[in-house]
């Protein structure tokens, strides 16, 4: 299997420094963990190691260890397994979003098709799940597990409130609280556990990721009415029939017609270019992009006061620097 290495986009992110030396390390327990005796999927974890993102995921687990005490060998693998479980969770995710695209790179699914793809992500969690099995890492499995449960359970509301158009704020934060905050709060909790195993660092840190996790996908939700080049097609969750938080706004509070209007649209006319954009200055018009980044700014906060719990250390201003760095990102 070809070196992994953090990639230079990693290099950029806040608390790098902190732990260089220490994220070289999961790099080696990353990298074992993927290799096979198939070379089909020797050759899928090859691409994937290839097209990795920002490692922001491990990077949480190792700041928040270190925070709470001291990096072990426990910490690498949480880390580990945090990132074996993420992975597959995208692959999946592309597999039932059909796409075929992940940060400017082919998909696994485009490349390998969808038989394959569904199993090389059962082969990720299977690996990830061994790899805290072997080693009696079964606080921090725990931890990891009830994220892919509230993952799965999160993914099926939005799939179930998405078909009938019908989701409210309430529905909204539970959706992006499972799918999206649920893994960082579990990142954050496991490499405090591993740290120290005080259960009251766990919660002080899983409640950080969880609100840390919350501001973030209220930032990536909003990417969709911008006009910055952020990755992916401005209005792409409306062609998705995508309800997130600028529009459930927008439609509480709009008209009965204006309303009517945009249902029609998200239901009949969601691959017009035109119509996308009419249902996006509407939404400007009507303030749901401010209510939303209002709301993304409160959980800002909420994640910043939960480490005032800590005292002042280079550790604890890379993991306030890092809720900025995701509430303030370009793409």
């Amino acid at each position: 299997m070809e070196k992994y290495c953090v990639s230079s986009r990693s290099r950029m992110n806040p608390g790098y420094n902190i732990v260089e030396a220490e994220l070289k390390e999961f790099e080696v327990i990353f990298k074992n963990a993927l290799k096979s005796n198939t070379p089909m999927l020797n050759r899928m974890m090859q691409y994937i190691v290839k097209t990795k993102g920002k490692q922001l995921r491990p990077l949480f687990v190792l700041l928040s260890a270190k925070l709470a005490g001291n990096i072990n060998v426990s910490t690498y693998r949480a880390a580990a397994l945090v990132e074996l479980l993420h992975t597959a969770t995208l692959v999946h995710d592309d597999v039932v979003d059909e796409a075929h695209e992940r940060r400017g790179f082919l998909s696994i699914p485009a490349l390998w098709k969808t038989k394959a793809s569904v199993l090389s992500g059962d082969y990720l969690l299977a690996k990830g799940l061994l790899l805290s099995l072997e080693n009696k890492d079964f606080r921090v499995l725990e931890l990891l597990s009830d994220a892919v449960r509230r993952m799965s359970e999160g993914e099926l509301l939005q799939l179930q409130k998405s078909r009938l158009l019908n989701i409210t704020e309430e529905d909204y934060f539970t959706i992006i609280s499972n799918k999206t905050a649920s893994l960082l709060a579990s990142a954050c909790a496991a490499g405090a556990y591993t740290a120290n195993q005080h259960e009251e660092h766990v919660e002080m840190l899983r409640n950080f990721g969880e609100y840390t996790g919350i501001a973030f996908q209220i930032k990536d939700d909003l990417f969709d009415y911008g006009t910055d080049d952020v990755g992916k097609p401005t209005g792409n969750d409306i062609r998705e029939k995508k309800l997130t938080l600028p529009l459930i706004f927008t439609l509480k509070n709009s008209s009965k017609e204006t309303r009517r209007n945009i249902i029609y649209t998200i239901k009949n006319k969601n691959k017009d270019q035109n119509s996308i954009k009419a249902v996006i200055d509407e939404v400007s018009k009507a303030g749901g992009i401010q209510y939303a980044t209002e709301k993304m700014e409160y959980y800002k906060q909420k994640a910043l006061e939960a480490l005032d719990n800590f005292s002042s250390s280079p550790e604890k201003n890379a993991l306030a620097d890092l809720v900025r760095f995701t509430t303030e990102r370009k793409k």
